[in-house]
């Protein structure tokens, strides 16, 4: 696994205590977190954290494309470290969200007959957890 402050020198983003910290997490916590669980994780060991810097440096990260945001949560902003072409699936009884990754290439690409200019493509699925499913 990449260190944070190379994978953040990769987007061209200058590292600082914050911004490491933030991609640290996200790097090692896939579970596609809101700017809430970030915030709560991180600021026990870093006092002088706030969620609006939080906030923004999440905003950064996605403007370089270093992060995706994800519109699958209704209520708030999920993050995802991994920028590769995949679907997510989220838990409708415990909001878990997790990854897809063995879906046809084709579903991320627009026909070339569009007049669209395509920024992201976001494939999500909704529906029970095995977890929950055995409750």
């Amino acid at each position: 696994m990449l260190e944070s402050h190379q994978y953040l020198r990769q987007f061209s983003i200058k590292p600082s205590v914050q911004r490491s910290a933030v991609m640290n997490f996200l790097l090692k916590n896939r579970i596609h977190p809101t700017i809430e669980e970030i915030y709560l994780a991180l600021s026990p060991t870093m006092p002088t954290l706030s969620k609006t810097t939080v906030y923004n440096t999440l905003d950064l990260f996605v403007e370089r494309g270093a992060v995706r945001a994800l519109a699958i949560d209704e209520k708030n902003a999920r993050y995802d470290v991994d920028v590769s072409a995949h679907a997510h699936f989220m838990c409708r009884s415990c909001g878990s969200i997790r990854d897809i990754f063995d879906l046809k290439t084709s579903m991320f690409h627009i026909p070339e007959t569009t007049d669209f200019k395509i920024d992201a493509v976001e494939i999500s699925y909704f529906g029970t957890c095995e977890k929950c499913k055995g409750n």
